[in-house]
């Protein structure tokens, strides 16, 4: 499977001239000479506040409150300049590349949904994603009208120009169903803390080991736990870490 990953990614950047989707920018530009932001990708400013998006999704994950919008906005531009449909799958994050795809989970009934990226928000303190209705439906969001998710980024769009022609591909995603599954048992700023930890998890028998993440401000060192290959057995095998002083495990893979 990963052979045909990147026979896939290589034909893509043969054969086409590949960015973010570009739209019509706005405001004074931050690239340096020679480069294109496009006007979804530059610094801006709410309500006092400004926000500086992403260069790119990956590695990025956020816990915190999502909300949904719905009749008012349907029919509205969004920011990266769709018409807002309320019964597609999207949403609006404040800093994510326009067009990436998100896995949201609910934290509270762990229904899953994977939503695309098309507008900025929400501008609302402690909420980090702004669901579509559909998208809200599926997670069992809308009658409450809020609840704590946990977004993982899955993948970005690319556009891919050949010949004056414009078209659009989503970079091809493994199969989140199989794989080389791992559990997050903690993520520590000191690693002898994760040291510790690891030397514990291995004296009970367990295949551990630790990653280093570097968020930019800080370092992290993240204690995981091999969980087999199998997204539902390492789900299985996380329920029963939960109890057990990890209550807050997740399953990620590789």
């Amino acid at each position: 499977m990963k052979t045909i990953f990147f026979i896939i990614l290589i034909i893509l950047f043969l054969f086409c001239g590949c960015s973010t989707k570009v739209v019509p920018p706005s405001g004074p530009s931050v690239s340096t000479p020679g480069q294109k932001v496009s006007g979804s990708q530059r610094p801006y400013r709410i309500k006092g506040k400004k926000y500086y998006p992403l260069p790119t999704a990956q590695g990025f994950e956020e816990q915190g409150i999502a909300s949904w919008y719905g009749r008012k906005f349907h029919g509205r531009k969004t920011s990266n300049g769709e018409t807002y449909n309320m019964y597609d799958v999207t949403a609006a994050h404040k800093t994510l590349p326009m067009n990436t795809k998100v896995l949201v989970k609910n934290l509270e009934n762990n229904q899953e949904v994977v939503v695309r990226i098309n507008d900025r928000g929400p501008f609302v303190k402690g909420r980090i994603i702004d669901l579509s209705y559909t998208a809200a439906k599926k997670l069992g969001v809308v009658d409450k009208g809020t609840a704590p998710v946990k977004i993982v980024a899955l993948g970005e769009a690319v556009t891919c120009s050949r010949k004056k022609k414009v078209s659009e591909h989503f970079l091809p995603q493994p199969n989140f169903q199989a794989g080389d599954f791992f559990i997050q048992l903690g993520s520590f700023t000191v690693i002898n803390n994760a040291r510790q930890l690891k030397k514990k998890m291995e004296n009970q028998g367990w295949n551990c080991l630790i990653r280093k993440y570097d968020r930019g401000d800080k370092i992290f060192y993240r204690v995981q736990v091999q969980a087999g290959h199998s997204l539902k057995a390492a789900k299985k095998l996380a329920k029963k870490f939960e109890p057990n002083g990890f209550p807050g495990v997740f399953v990620l893979a590789r």
